[in-house]
């Protein structure tokens, strides 16, 4: 390709947000929200979790993100973890389940809590509420052998994606150095 032929296209940059925009994310944030997640088991180690769960406060303008993790091993300790987050961050949560299309999934068919342990999630959306239990899952092969193979892999895709999603809000809020 010669220089010639590459054609830039330059826009005038826009806003990321206008006031338009931030006050119907303020209006959008107001309808109920609530998500929890938990894995957990007991072994011989004692009762292992991982828990979090997003909650939106009385103004409809943050939420509070709270993160528990309990691992005996080599004795280690509960570390808990809070924080506050903008209507933004409660938005693009939204938009992530949402888009996933959980709230159209049963987990009537999807393995049951045995003894490796259980998955739960809780979603409160607006008037939708749903709440789902099942086995720890370990891998995608898990998925594919399941009863209810493309359910289960919304599930685990999207537990994968908020997992993400609140290991770095942690990272960032709580493992910053100052300059």
């Amino acid at each position: 390709v010669k220089a010639a032929e590459i054609l830039l296209v330059v826009r005038k940059p826009q806003p990321f947000l206008n006031n338009v925009n931030i006050k119907q994310n303020m209006a959008a944030s107001n309808e109920p929200f609530y998500i929890r997640y938990y894995s957990g088991h007991q072994g011989r180690h004692g009762h292992e979790f991982l828990e979090f769960d997003f909650r939106v406060l009385g103004d409809g303008r943050s939420a509070s993100a709270r993160y528990a993790n309990n691992s005996n091993y080599r004795n280690d300790s509960l570390i808990r973890k809070e924080m506050c987050v903008s209507s933004l961050m409660v938005d693009e949560i939204k938009r992530i389940i949402k888009t996933s299309e959980i709230m159209k999934e049963d987990d009537g068919k999807w393995p049951q809590k045995n003894k490796d342990g259980r998955q739960e999630l809780e979603i409160r959306l607006g008037s939708e509420h749903i709440s789902f239990e099942t086995a720890k899952i370990g891998s995608l092969v898990d998925v594919t052998e399941s009863q209810d193979p493309e359910g289960l892999r919304v599930f685990y895709y999207l537990v994968q994606d908020l997992k993400a999603l609140v290991f770095s809000l942690i990272a960032l809020h709580f493992k910053i150095k100052p300059i």
